[in-house]
């Protein structure tokens, strides 16, 4: 059996920058997700306050009508400026749009991370000529900084769930038998 050549030392390097560049893009890709499901709690949260706010309004309001307190009228003028103010923020700031780009913006990078783990493959196995994956490489990063020209900004709190997901939840990992559940018998291995 012919032992397999050695990889010469230039496409050892130029395998290892695609590997970096493939690393980075996938964290980005998570933090984007994580951003997402960020706004997304945000969005609920104040609608569930823009709800209680305004039955705690409106019980207050009909009250008035039933009594004189001037608490009452005082407690239901301050809950109805809170409400007013969530409203207001909530029209500078929609938390569903910007979740809604994160998540694009995510499904954008997703492409570019399948595509620079498909150059990975070609370039192990000798596919493709090194000369070859420096121009999939180049438009790969051409392609991913025009993403991130458009791509809303991420907080480190998406950062770090990101980093846990991939860390220590091991997300986008598959165990053999993993992969094999999702395949038909044909294409199975074990």
């Amino acid at each position: 059996m012919a032992q397999p050549t050695p990889k010469r030392e230039a496409t050892v390097t130029l395998e290892g920058q695609v590997r970096e560049c493939f690393a980075r893009v996938v964290y980005s890709h998570k933090t984007h997700e994580k951003q997402g499901d960020i706004c997304s709690a945000t969005l609920r949260r104040l609608k569930i306050w823009q709800i209680v706010l305004s039955a705690v309004t409106t019980s207050g309001a009909l009250a008035v009508l039933f009594t004189d307190d001037i608490w009452l009228k005082a407690l239901t003028a301050f809950v109805s400026t809170i409400t007013l103010f969530i409203s207001g923020y909530m029209k500078g700031f929609d938390p569903g749009a910007t979740a809604q780009k994160h998540r694009d913006t995510a499904a954008d990078i997703w492409a570019i991370r399948e595509s620079y783990l498909s150059l990975l493959t070609d370039l192990s196995s000798g596919a493709i000529s090194d000369e070859v994956a420096r121009e999939r490489r180049d438009n790969l990063q051409n392609e991913l900084a025009a993403i991130y020209k458009s791509a809303p900004g991420t907080t480190p709190k998406a950062y770090r769930l990101a980093q846990k997901g991939l860390q220590k939840l091991e997300d986008y990992t598959f165990n053999p038998g993993e992969i094999d559940k999702f395949l038909p018998p044909t294409l199975k291995r074990s």
